[in-house]
């Protein structure tokens, strides 16, 4: 509620310190919230996780310093488990607000847990909308005909695909404010697929900027590769092109929106990559929002999930990401 009420004001700015370990990016971030009045939200199951521990353990210092002791406990707010872990033990002992992870979310797919909609509430999105988009894709993914659910059959097709050697998942959108969703796409895939010398490999393009990039390879490369492309019908204050008498050479788009061109330019591409045997699956909703964000989220950790158990590997555990933490463990003498 107090999150709440100061939404009713003014919307937060939302830093993140991420999963990196970077002093650079930790002193260029305090440069920047310095000056700032700034409470801290940390997120861990255990507490001890050594990139969250350490960007805590930073931070902590510096709202200590700014705002002394006393005033600091009442700017830390935590997400973490509700019973164990040296996190818990810290808010107990300092009174520390706390939201809860459950115990059966992996971190992937914990966007729709406090782990996402804190910082997304605070931003000042609106999280009921998302939570609609949410429970329509739950409904509309829980429909038994596999020829009538979406997610069944992406799924199905990403597996029958994988099996004729397309080996890469190229997630493509023709707007750069899809990009961190794309991002969390490559983590829900790989960390949930990639077992047991499996998986598709995801990755990524922002459009029409990677075509001047990796568009030579995707055309001309090895034809290992699939994609899953986001097209955006309508837009937001869309821009259109008038008649300015500029010399460009653009006068044949006189008329046209923006976002038209846009989507002419990914429809011309899907022509030009199916046409030299690149499949694409193309996922259409009318705008970016809340509601499509929410349903496209709910839709893709079920898909994740149903996808990995159609190729035989557990998509909740992730035994890979232990493998490095051991062995910094021993390097650093844990």
């Amino acid at each position: 509620s107090n999150f709440r009420n100061e939404q009713s004001a003014t919307k937060m700015k939302i830093y993140f310190a991420g999963n990196n370990i970077s002093a650079s990016y930790l002193n260029d971030l305090y440069e920047i919230i310095k000056t700032e009045d700034f409470v801290i939200n940390v997120i861990s199951k255990s507490g001890t996780t050594t990139e969250p521990a350490i960007a805590f353990r930073y931070l902590k210092k510096q709202l200590i310093l700014k705002y002394g002791e006393k005033e600091a406990n009442n700017r830390i707010y935590v997400t973490t488990d509700k019973t164990k872990g040296e996190l818990i033990n810290q808010a107990k002992e300092n009174n520390w607000p706390c939201l809860v992870i459950p115990d059966n979310i992996g971190g992937r797919y914990s966007v729709l847990t406090p782990v996402g909609l804190l910082p997304i509430l605070v931003s000042g999105i609106q999280i009921e909308n998302i939570l609609l988009g949410t429970k329509q894709a739950q409904k509309d993914t829980m429909e038994i005909n596999i020829l009538k659910n979406n997610c069944y059959k992406y799924a199905g097709y990403r597996n029958l695909l994988l099996e004729k050697g397309y080996k890469i998942e190229f997630f493509v959108s023709y707007d750069p404010k899809l990009q961190y969703f794309q991002e969390w796409l490559k983590q829900l895939f790989g960390e949930s697929e990639g077992k047991d010398g499996q998986g598709i490999f995801p990755s990524s393009l922002i459009n029409t900027t990677d075509l001047h990039s990796l568009g030579q390879y995707i055309q001309d490369g090895p034809k290992n590769y699939f994609e899953t492309v986001f097209k955006i019908n309508k837009i937001k204050n869309d821009i259109y092109l008038e008649n300015e008498k500029n010399n460009d050479g653009l006068d044949y788009l006189v008329g046209k929106s923006i976002n038209e061109i846009n989507n002419i330019a990914l429809d011309a591409t899907v022509i030009a990559h199916t046409n030299d045997n690149i499949p694409n699956m193309i996922f259409g909703f009318d705008e970016i929002n809340e509601y499509n964000v929410g349903y496209l989220i709910f839709f893709f950790e079920k898909a994740c999930a149903i996808s990995a158990i159609i190729s035989g590997v557990n998509p909740f555990n992730q035994p890979g990401v232990e493998a490095y933490k051991q062995k910094m463990f021993e390097l650093l003498k844990k």
